[in-house]
């Protein structure tokens, strides 16, 4: 059994991204850690346990900090919804969150079976940056870390220039693109194009007839809309599920060099922004794998076989 830890702020893609790999037979989910992002924590982690409970599983989840390192916390309900989930109101959750904070949390997972846990973060990196500055060791305990955050090619969903995970919170991500820890950066972008939920996608989806496939649907409605009257596009971007496929089946990540990659903390204009050095011209040490590529069919065929 792989062994997974998923650090997010859960919303609509981040559920559907949980849903995934609590519904892959050979991965057993250890924790689930909520941050501050799409919505607050209290709300990220009862959309976490109605994943969870959609499933049929049992999962510890736990609140983590409830804003940035350094900043107010700006949250992303315009996108996903009052509750973060296409505003369906869902009944509240029979399990509830653990009494032990998210960062020591982590910080237990990780050391309890060293070279074992794959990290996921599906939201800003302030959790993870916080348990890397009290036990930095726990970089190189790490077996590998899927970040779905950033754009390797500067196209960014809040600003021009940044992705809205490492927007919300730019001095976290930098702390961890930093720390050594092996990453793997999911940038927004591989959302896009051929990886865009069609409508024939979506409609697909709805023919399975699961409660799965209809909870994907249902909770990013407000997201879809989103998508088309905040970006322009002709469907719908599942930005975390595109990130955990990857995790889950790394040949869906078609091209990836590992590179130089930093985070603008200062600049209000390109806060956020994650610099890649694509031709090495600063000279510094390559410290992430980003991904450059992803086999788009396979990503969606993935997604309809963990809906069925």
């Amino acid at each position: 059994m792989r062994r997974f830890l998923i650090d997010t702020d859960t919303a609509s893609d981040d559920a559907v991204a949980i849903l995934m790999a609590l519904r892959t037979p050979d991965v057993q989910v250890e924790a689930i850690t909520i941050v501050a992002g799409n919505v607050g924590v209290e709300q990220g982690a009862r959309n976490a346990l109605h994943t969870v409970e959609l499933c049929g599983r049992e999962v510890p989840v736990y609140k983590g900090l409830a804003k940035p390192l350094l900043r107010p916390h700006v949250d992303a309900r315009f996108f996903h919804g009052m509750d973060g989930m296409g505003d369906l109101n869902l009944p509240a959750p029979r399990q509830q969150p653990q009494a032990q904070h998210a960062v020591p949390a982590i910080i237990d997972t990780i050391r309890s079976a060293p070279g074992e846990i794959t990290l996921v973060t599906l939201g800003p990196l302030s959790n993870i940056a916080a348990a890397l500055v009290q036990a930095p060791d726990i970089a190189q305990q790490v077996k590998e870390a899927y970040v779905m955050g950033g754009a390797a090619n500067v196209v960014g969903n809040i600003t021009p220039a940044a992705e809205y995970n490492i927007w919300c919170d730019p001095e976290a991500a930098k702390i961890v693109f930093h720390s050594g820890m092996p990453i793997m950066m999911v940038g927004w972008e591989l959302a896009l194009g051929p990886a865009l939920l069609s409508e024939a996608d979506m409609q697909r989806l709805r023919a399975l007839r699961t409660p799965y496939a209809d909870f994907a649907l249902d909770t990013n409605r407000r997201a879809l809309q989103s998508c088309r009257q905040w970006l322009g596009l002709a469907g719908m971007t599942l930005c975390d599920p595109v990130a955990m496929a990857v995790a889950l089946d790394r040949r869906i990540c078609t091209h990836a060099e590992k590179k130089y990659v930093d985070v603008e903390t200062t600049s209000e204009l390109t806060r956020g922004e994650t610099v890649v050095d694509r031709f090495g011209v600063l000279r510094q040490e390559p410290n992430i794998e980003v991904c450059l590529a992803i086999d788009a069919a396979r990503f969606k065929a993935l997604l309809l076989d963990r809906m069925r």
